[in-house]
């Protein structure tokens, strides 16, 4: 995609204006350089709060397996569940775009499978449906997409690859890897997928995919350079039950109220004050 303006307002406010967000809305974003704040959510009060802190975009992540199970790895969250809790965000969402991620075992086996799994997403309210892969996945993309559903990639760090890497690693590194990371970036981007998120991913890397892809990147864990950010909204909170990760930053310190904690997160994000170099690889 072409370099997005750097221009960044003087100050930020929580939009009034109750107008749904949608596909070719956070494609404008993107184009006119205005940074798009997502978080991860599973609940409709969680929805509203986050509504009115400013967020343009709800995921309904996998990653519920790990905080709200309980879980070690996303691997055991099945599409009910995440059906199940797209109902619960959908009903607590007025403005905000709506993302399902879909959870390992729903989409790889077929295009078929992928789009019956999108289907019941957006039948539980999902507005597009993200994936983890990269150039093998593009055909499915392009099936899905070519029938009226919205994608979102994800490349990089893979959750739901964890133990084929060996654990929760930074992807990207070296130029062999760099290549086939950019190579996956531009199929999926080709294969029509409306964003793309980046994760782990080293800064450098990022910003010559932000200049060369289509799509816009949505990071986390992948530095200043994307459209658009997304943290898990209990990392937001400052609520891990071990060591946070070096892309978080906890907004609760110093907040009155979740609600301004998660307005501090958008705030930073479309004021590009984050990530900052320290939350960066």
């Amino acid at each position: 995609m072409s370099e997005p303006s750097r221009t960044t307002p003087a100050a930020y406010a929580a939009p009034t204006s109750q107008a749904r967000v949608t596909v070719p809305g956070l494609h404008t974003m993107a184009r006119d350089g205005v940074p798009i704040a997502m978080l991860t959510c599973y609940d409709a009060s969680f929805a509203a709060v986050c509504e009115r802190a400013g967020v343009d975009v709800l995921l309904i992540g996998d990653s519920l397996g790990n905080v709200i199970q309980g879980r070690s790895s996303t691997i055991p969250v099945t599409l009910d569940d995440v059906l199940y809790h797209t109902r619960c965000v959908a009903a607590g969402a007025q403005r905000a775009l709506v993302i399902t991620d879909l959870p390992i075992g729903t989409y790889q086996e077929s295009r078929e499978q992928a789009y019956r799994s999108c289907v019941a997403a957006m039948q539980a309210g999902a507005h597009m449906c993200k994936m983890e892969g990269g150039a093998w996945l593009a055909p499915t993309v392009e099936f899905v997409v070519a029938r009226g559903i919205p994608v979102c990639g994800h490349v990089g760090l893979l959750p739901q690859f964890v133990h084929a890497y060996g654990g929760y690693r930074v992807q990207g590194k070296g130029e062999a890897a760099a290549a086939v990371l950019r190579a996956d970036a531009h199929a999926i981007s080709d294969a029509g997928a409306a964003l793309i998120v980046v994760e782990c991913v080293p800064r450098a890397l990022v910003a010559t995919l932000a200049s060369e892809v289509k799509a816009p990147l949505i990071g986390i864990g992948a530095g200043p350079d994307c459209a658009g950010q997304v943290l898990v909204i209990y990392d937001v909170l400052g609520i891990q039950p071990g060591r946070a990760a070096r892309f978080v930053r906890n907004f609760a310190k110093g907040a009155g109220s979740i609600e301004d904690a998660i307005a501090a997160y958008v705030r930073a994000v479309k004021q590009r004050e984050f990530p900052a170099a320290e939350h960066c690889f």
